[in-house]
This record gives C-alpha cells, structure tokens and sequence, in this order.
C-alpha cells in the first residue's frame, strides 16, 4: 500500500457512474470500470481517461482535495456527520 489519494468526478453526460475495480492494471497502474456501461477508465494527467468503451477517449477530471488527520479535519469542519 502507497499513501496515495485521488479524487474524481463520476458524472458524464449528465449520467453518474459507479466506478469500481476492473482487476486489471495498464502499465502497471489499476484500471477502473463503470458498472453503467463497462467503460474502463485509466488514471492519466488530473483525471481518468477512459481507454475503452462507451466514453472511449472522455477525461473524468480530478477533483481537489487534501489527505489529513481525521483530528485536524473535523477541528476544521466540526459539523462533518460520518455515516455507517
């Protein structure tokens, strides 16, 4: 395990994508898919390339964001409600 997070949007053409593990890796990097439509999307410059499918060459940007403490993180944002 890497201490590595990336965030992106799953909205495309007005339709929300679930995204999910495909189990595959592209040069050695993991492959995501789209429960949707059997897209599989890639991880490449700020977002997620889609490399076959339905979405064939459409980015999903990166969406900002910040890896921290959960202390530091609820000091910040002290209404934050977690859901099980």
């Amino acid at each position: 395990m890497v201490n590595l997070a990336a965030v992106y949007s799953r909205e495309i053409d007005g339709q929300a994508l679930t995204l999910v593990p495909s189990g595959w890796t592209y040069e050695s990097t993991f492959v995501l898919y789209d429960r949707e439509t059997g897209t599989l999307w890639y991880p490449y410059k700020n977002g997620l390339l889609a490399i076959q499918g339905k979405y064939f060459e459409k980015i999903l940007p990166e969406v900002p964001h910040e890896v921290t403490k959960w202390k530091k993180w609820v000091t910040r944002h002290p209404t934050t409600k977690v859901l099980k």
